[in-house]
């Protein structure tokens, strides 16, 4: 009986320990401050695929500040001036604009970290010459909105 229960204790660990090195080959999950800030993110860009920078400023604002009070430094300090840039933003041209950097930014990381392959989509669109990212397969163009909701392509 004692065997059976070594067994089954050593199974268990063996798979938890398989379990953890999957996810450290996929690139681990996200820590608490990159889902924070790619929740804030998705927010913004869902706003921006409706023609809209309604909350867009206070989205931008906890971008930043998730970003500035991380001990763990886990995100550039670029990543929180990009987001107050985006918080100033006083149109929809300007939101726009500042998104850029920022979508480039967080791209950039979750590529450089091995991380949310699955979960998110990084799109690109040729005539904003900008990429983004979104978590469906269905193009959701932040860019150009409404008018051309479904321009570009995914890139992954």
């Amino acid at each position: 009986m004692k065997m059976k229960a070594f067994i089954t204790l050593f199974a268990a660990a063996l798979v938890l320990l398989c379990n953890t090195a999957v996810r450290a080959a996929d690139g681990a999950a996200l820590g608490e401050t990159a889902k924070s800030v790619l929740d804030h993110y998705l927010k913004i860009q869902t706003q921006l695929t409706k023609d809209s920078i309604k909350g867009l400023d206070a989205q931008a604002a906890a971008i930043a500040k998730a970003v500035r009070n991380d001990e763990t430094k886990t995100l550039a300090p670029e990543v929180a001036k990009e987001a107050d840039t985006l918080a100033k933003a006083k149109d929809l041209a300007a939101a726009r604009e500042a998104f850029k950097p920022l979508s480039a930014s967080l791209i950039k990381y979750l590529a450089d970290n091995k991380t949310g392959k699955g979960v998110y989509h990084q799109a690109y669109c040729p005539m904003a010459n900008a990429s983004w990212l979104q978590t469906g397969k269905d193009i959701r163009n932040p860019y150009m909105g409404k008018d051309m909701l479904d321009c570009g392509e995914l890139k992954d």
